[in-house]
């Protein structure tokens, strides 16, 4: 990170987005945003945006008149075994998301309030003529707020918010301070995405992009890979790939996968593999996570507590493998026509996804 801000970032207008969960997509949806607006400009993705197709270019140099604008996902893990504080401290944007805020890594943080303490950092990284544009329906994030915040601050989500989105997830009129600002018409589902997509529209509105030319950029967007993911479909059984893993994401990307297929059973193929899931911080709160799911597989090879004890709420509708192989054969089993398989992780599953549709075109 700090090779990062000085041969990179220094000099640019850095708009970096920080948050739990929708680092990668909201990176990627302001990044488009921008591009549409021919500001082009640099970004660094922890995923592939399906319509850049990388995951990170330096952007505006290759202008006549070179453009500033480096957008920049902004992790809260720490830089180093030697420098502990959150890499995003190294970034210093003038144009700052905070999407949400809740417990993570439990491996390097010991509470919530430890992370608030480090987005607190990046708010006070922001200049004075910065913006800070912040999720309204997180209490986590108001009280970093009240830590203190010396830049404008955009809020979205809430109610009272300056940016809302009125409508469906996958069709929704943004309004920024009660006034009709643009329209969203897109292929993505879940209130999470719509959220998302007002905080890219509230950052690209510091750098001059108006929303509504914002929000015609996002019908455009095409999501990134391991994004709710299609990797295939057989005898007519959709295979999924998502990067969700934590409870609460994968609950949202259940919710959005229900409300996308409207019919057919959700088969959810988990793998708890980051470091907070492994050492069982969060396990009381899988059987909620996986509440949409019709039927639920955990892979449960390496970690260090009782995945069918953890699992034991959900009953029948749970079961526990302790191999890829062991997990292919459940899945296998109760896989019917019509199914949509959910294969949810943050590493690579041991290439579940290709061996699911491998198996099932053996099968047919």
């Amino acid at each position: 990170p700090q090779w990062l801000a000085e041969h990179v970032l220094q000099g640019r207008h850095v708009l970096a987005v920080a948050g739990t969960h929708g680092k990668t997509t909201t990176t990627s949806m302001l990044a488009w945003i921008l591009e549409c607006a021919g500001l082009n400009p640099g970004f660094l993705v922890g995923g592939v945006p399906l319509n850049f197709g990388i995951s990170a270019r330096l952007g505006g140099f290759d202008l006549p008149t070179p453009t500033p604008f480096f957008v920049i996902e902004a992790d809260e893990y720490d830089t180093a075994f030697f420098d502990k504080r959150s890499k995003f401290v190294h970034y210093r944007p003038r144009t700052a998301i905070l999407n949400n805020l809740e417990f993570d890594h439990a491996d390097i943080f010991d509470n919530l309030a430890a992370i608030e303490r480090q987005f607190h950092h990046l708010v006070r990284t922001v200049p004075a003529q910065g913006r800070v544009v912040v999720n309204g329906l997180e209490e986590s994030l108001t009280r970093v707020l009240h830590s203190g915040c010396w830049s404008e601050v955009r809020s979205f989500g809430a109610a009272v918010s300056d940016f809302t989105a009125l409508g469906e997830p996958d069709a929704f009129e943004v309004r920024f301070q009660g006034n009709h600002a643009g329209q969203v018409a897109w292929g993505l589902q879940g209130v999470h995405n719509q959220l998302n997509a007002l905080a890219a529209i509230a950052a690209a509105d510091h750098v001059g992009v108006a929303p509504s030319l914002a929000a015609q950029a996002l019908c455009s967007f095409e999501n990134v890979k391991r994004r709710m993911e299609i990797r295939g479909q057989v005898r007519g059984i959709t295979v999924y790939d998502d990067f969700a893993h934590h409870p609460t994401a994968i609950r949202t990307t259940l919710d959005g996968l229900k409300r996308q297929v409207r019919s057919g059973r959700i088969l959810a193929i988990l793998e708890p593999r980051s470091n907070t899931m492994k050492l069982g911080t969060m396990k009381a709160q899988l059987p909620w996570s996986l509440e949409a799911a019709d039927l639920a597989f955990c892979h449960a090879g390496g970690l260090d507590w009782d995945a069918q004890d953890a699992l034991s709420p959900m009953g029948n509708k749970a079961q526990v493998a302790h191999s890829i192989d062991e997990l292919l054969q459940q899945v296998l089993q109760a896989a019917v026509p019509g199914d949509h398989l959910l294969c949810m992780s943050n590493g690579g599953f041991g290439g579940v996804h290709q061996r699911l549709l491998q198996a099932l075109q053996t099968a047919a």
